[in-house]
């Protein structure tokens, strides 16, 4: 390979690199990565009806913190 294939190259998987990485930390900073009461839900309840309630306590605060956001940014 010519030197200036090789320059080419690391120059592409670098920009490539950084891009990835920015992704990554946009991703953690944004919280994309946190879902760690989903899985530990599911060993605190034994049965299905259980797991169906804290679901639908999960939407209620999701629908109530939507509404707080929407009444502040009114």
């Amino acid at each position: 390979m010519s030197e200036d294939t090789i320059i080419m190259m690391l120059g592409a998987s670098t920009v490539l690199g950084a891009l990835g990485l920015t992704a990554f930390i946009w991703g953690l900073k944004t919280k994309q990565f946190d879902d760690s009461d989903k899985m530990m839900s599911a060993v605190l309840f034994d049965n299905e009806e259980d797991l169906n309630r804290k679901a639908k306590q999960e939407n209620r605060k999701k629908e109530k913190l939507e509404r707080d956001v929407k009444e502040t940014s009114e």
